[in-house]
């Protein structure tokens, strides 16, 4: 109750000419570890984020209608995506159009 099964990534084009791409895997709150998003917003003010540095990409990605055409290090970064919370990415939009979107698998079945 209350899980998800998929997610859909945005707009990954935007992350085309970044060298690296930082993604949040936890905080730290008075040198403790926290694995998962604080609810308490008062704790959520002192948390330091944690991040995982990926090698960027420096290819286009707005081409890409099929998973297997987007650039090596950005399917590395959706494969990691995946790995952190648990599930697979379904739906990557790869620019603000509507044909720029790579539906990985089926959504609506």
């Amino acid at each position: 109750v209350n899980g998800f099964t998929g997610l859909v990534l945005t707009r990954l084009d935007i992350l085309d000419d970044f060298e690296s791409v930082k993604v949040c895997v936890g905080y730290t709150v008075n040198g403790e570890r926290i694995d998962r998003f604080p609810a308490n917003t008062g704790l959520l003010a002192r948390c330091e984020p944690v991040y995982e540095e990926l090698p960027g990409w420096d290819q286009p990605t707005a081409s890409a209608t099929e998973l297997s055409q987007l650039p090596k290090n950005a399917l590395a970064y959706v494969k990691r995506i995946e790995e952190l919370v648990g599930c697979r990415v379904q739906i990557i939009s790869t620019g603000p159009r509507r044909e720029e979107t790579i539906q990985v698998e089926p959504v609506f079945t």
